[in-house]
C-alpha cells in the first residue's frame, strides 16, 4: 500500500505541521525538553551539546534531542514525583489504530548514546492507552561494524491489558549507516521489521491512535566527567514514511 507522509526533510525548518521539537514538555522546563537539531544534507541531525541541560535531574543527568508526532499533558508518566510543570496545547500531528511507519536512521557507536523508534499512546481515551510499540533501540554500545543489536517489543507502560514483551536481537549490520527500522499493526497485532525483514511479531494489541517518537539520548556514566571536546553526539534521521490505516 502506499505512503500518505514521505518526510525526507528537505525544507530548511522542521515541519510544524508533523513535528514537536520537544520530549515530554509538560513535564519538565521547555529549555530541558527542546531538541538540539539541524536540517543537513543527509537529513535531520539529532544532536547533544556540551551545553544541553538534563532532561529532568530528579530523574538523572540523561540528555535527550527528541521529536514527536502529538503532544497531551500528563502522557507517558515517566519518573518520580512527577507534576505538569509546562501545560502545553493538545496536538494530534499524526497518529493512527492501525498503520505503518519506517524511520530510516544511521546512528553513534558511542558508549553513552542510544537512539530510540517508538509509537506510543496518546491516552485520548484513557490514560489506560499507554502502551507503545517500540520499533528499535540501538545503544551504542551495542553498535559496531561488524553487527548491531536492535532492541524492539512492546511496552506496558500503564496499559494493563499488556505485557512487556522485549527482545534484543542482534544483526549482522552496521547500524551508524543508515538502515530502515519499521512497523505494521493493526487489530491483529503487529510485526516489526529491519530493512523490510520481519525480525518480530506480537499478538498484542493497541487498539488505540499511537504517535510517533524519534529521539537521541545521552546515557552519561555516574560521576564521569564530560569531554567538550566529544561534542556534539549526533544521530541521522535520513526518511520517515507513514501510513494510517485507522
Amino acid at each position: 500500500m502506499p505512503w500518505d507522509i514521505v518526510e525526507r526533510f528537505e525544507h530548511p525548518a522542521l515541519s510544524p505541521a508533523l513535528w514537536i521539537p520537544y520530549y515530554l514538555p509538560h513535564w519538565v522546563t521547555l529549555e530541558s525538553a527542546a531538541a538540539r537539531f539541524a536540517i543537513t544534507d543527509l537529513g535531520l541531525e539529532l544532536r547533544i551539546d556540551a551545553d544541553q541541560p538534563p532532561w529532568r535531574p530528579t530523574d538523572g543527568d540523561f540528555r535527550v534531542s527528541h521529536v514527536q508526532t502529538g503532544h497531551r499533558d500528563g502522557q507517558h508518566r515517566v519518573g518520580a514525583d512527577l507534576a505538569i510543570v509546562t501545560p502545553r496545547p493538545t496536538r494530534a500531528l499524526w497518529t493512527a489504530r492501525a498503520g505503518a511507519v519506517e524511520v530510516v536512521a544511521s546512528v553513534p557507536a558511542h558508549p553513552a548514546t542510544m537512539l530510540g523508534i517508538w509509537l506510543l499512546g496518546d491516552e485520548a481515551g484513557s490514560p489506560d492507552d499507554s502502551g507503545e510499540i517500540c520499533i528499535a533501540e540501538l545503544f551504542g554500545p551495542a553498535v559496531s561494524s561488524a553487527s548491531s543489536t536492535v532492541r524492539t517489543g512492546v511496552k506496558a507502560h500503564h496499559d494493563p491489558r499488556l505485557v512487556d514483551e522485549m527482545l534484543d536481537i542482534p544483526m549482522p549490520l552496521d547500524a551508524t549507516r543508515p538502515h530502515a527500522y519499521g512497523a505494521r499493526w493493526d487489530a491483529g497485532g503487529c510485526e516489526i521489521t529491519v530493512d523490510g525483514t520481519v525480525v518480530h511479531r506480537s499478538d498484542q494489541v493497541l487498539d488505540y491512535p499511537l504517535q510517533l517518537m524519534i529521539d537521541l539520548w545521552e546515557f552519561p556514566e555516574p560521576d564521569a566527567p564530560r569531554d567538550p571536546a566529544a561534542y556534539p553526539l549526533t544521530a541521522t534521521i535520513h526518511q520517515v514514511r507513514l501510513r494510517a490505516d485507522g
